[in-house]
């Protein structure tokens, strides 16, 4: 049943807080764990439906996969190219990234496995994974479109293969780098646009042989498959796309400061800071320190008065996720924003781009808009409009924020599939002095 949500209006927020782990390091940490020998112990990871999915399926694969009474997860791998084929269909849910980097995870083994997710992940495509792990020997059978459900028939001889991304992706980089693991020779993948580079940091944390080079402008990424992985103990930092949603809160509410703890510096994730500044904000990071091969720090934000600005389409594979409420900063920001370089937003949870649209237009604010660009006019914000989520969980944390700081509460229409990705988040908005409220469905 839907879960409608409305926030409204609020004074200062303030306090320090954690926020969930990041999700795409959850995720590859559980597969790559899977695939290792040896028992990978798992510190911070996001135990939100996205995550404990892949969860599910890794243990569906043989692996044998537990969480402790401390909140630690252990999992004991079955090593390359061990993993059998499930007794039932794996059922990723709404995550994309499960379901992608789990068919490039197993497209090199000889095994049968039926994938499928909810209604809104079988909308979205897998073409664009499908083509690549097909050339390494995979079989795909499945739905009009390259869509969910499908039947993977892994390759019993694989072949590696030199793939140049037609598109700035990391879901279909990683799919084929951790196909690569289990086929002999070198795997190549060329990304004319750098995307986020967890799979390649963590393969390296792993002990995979990879190799990572700029060669004309362009990032040639290389593994040499079949060497075992080896078991890791890894901390799960904070995730910034999530952290985003209370830093926004925090720059359109008036009077307000707070500090998140522990939050992602990844070069590849940081696209929103470096907007946010460019539009005035007050955003400063201390205790700067490294875990696992990647960067984190804490992160200090202030109400500011935000202005318009100019974000590139080069900027996008960093932010690609933050746009929802990067819109939503637009909105309360003098003067006009334009974003580009967001085609890929129409193949997301929901047609995003379209669902940003929406929820700007009813609730009073100007926009106007292309098949990969919007702008945005902003300074007061009416509010009052009821906002469809279209099963999209950062469409309704974003609109959620908007209503604390409009001069009408915004309601959404549907909140349950927050859950995905960030499980408490009105409780985590309510600890900073957020005015949340069931939903009002006049």
């Amino acid at each position: 049943m839907p879960e409608p949500l409305a926030a409204c209006p609020s004074p200062r927020l303030s306090g320090r807080a954690e926020v969930p782990g990041d999700k795409s390091i959850s995720h590859r940490a559980l597969m790559l764990g899977a695939l290792a020998i040896g028992e990978t112990t798992i510190s911070g990871l996001l135990e939100a439906e996205d995550v404990i999915n892949t969860a599910r399926a890794m243990a569906a694969l043989g692996a044998l996969v537990e969480r402790w009474r401390d909140g630690s997860w252990h999992v004991h791998g079955v090593g390359t190219g061990g993993f059998r084929s499930p007794d039932n269909p794996i059922d990723f849910g709404n995550s994309g990234t499960g379901a992608r980097l789990a068919a490039g995870l197993i497209a090199t083994s000889p095994l049968r496995a039926r994938l499928t997710g909810d209604a809104s992940l079988r909308k979205r495509p897998m073409g664009r994974i499908i083509a690549p792990l097909e050339r390494m020997g995979a079989r795909f059978d499945g739905a009009d479109g390259g869509r969910l459900p499908l039947t993977l028939t892994g390759a019993r001889d694989p072949v590696p293969i030199v793939y140049e991304l037609p598109v700035a992706s990391a879901q279909v980089k990683s799919a084929v780098l951790l196909a690569g693991l289990n086929a002999p020779g070198t795997t190549t993948v060329i990304e004319p646009v750098t995307t986020r580079d967890h799979t390649e940091r963590m393969l390296k944390g792993f002990g995979a042989s990879i190799d990572v080079a700029e060669i004309d402008g362009r990032r040639h990424i290389a593994v040499t498959g079949e060497r075992e992985l080896r078991a890791t103990a890894l901390a799960v930092p904070g995730d910034p796309s999530s952290a985003a949603f209370a830093m926004v809160a925090a720059l359109i509410t008036r009077d307000s400061e707070i500090v998140l703890d522990g939050i992602l510096l990844n070069p590849t994730r940081t696209g929103l800071f470096e907007t946010l500044r460019e539009m005035g904000a007050d955003l400063s990071i201390d205790n700067r320190r490294e875990s696992g091969g990647e960067l984190l720090g804490d992160i200090r934000v202030r109400s500011a008065k935000l202005r318009g600005v100019q974000v590139p389409a080069v900027r996008a594979p960093s932010m690609i996720d933050e746009f929802p409420i990067l819109a939503v900063a637009a909105s309360f920001a003098e003067g006009t924003t334009r974003m580009a370089g967001l085609h890929e937003l129409r193949v997301k949870e929901s047609d995003r781009l379209a669902a940003i649209i929406g929820g700007l237009e009813v609730n009073g604010v100007v926009c106007r808009s292309g098949d990969d660009w919007i702008e945005i006019d902003g300074g007061r914000v009416p509010g009052g409009g009821l906002v469809s989520t279209f099963m999209d969980h950062r469409i309704a944390m974003s609109f959620l924020i908007m209503g604390l700081a409009a001069d009408e509460p915004v309601e959404v229409d549907d909140a349950a599939m927050i859950a995905t990705s960030f499980p408490d988040f009105p409780q985590f908005m309510q600890r900073l002095g957020a005015e949340l409220t069931t939903g009002r469905q006049q």
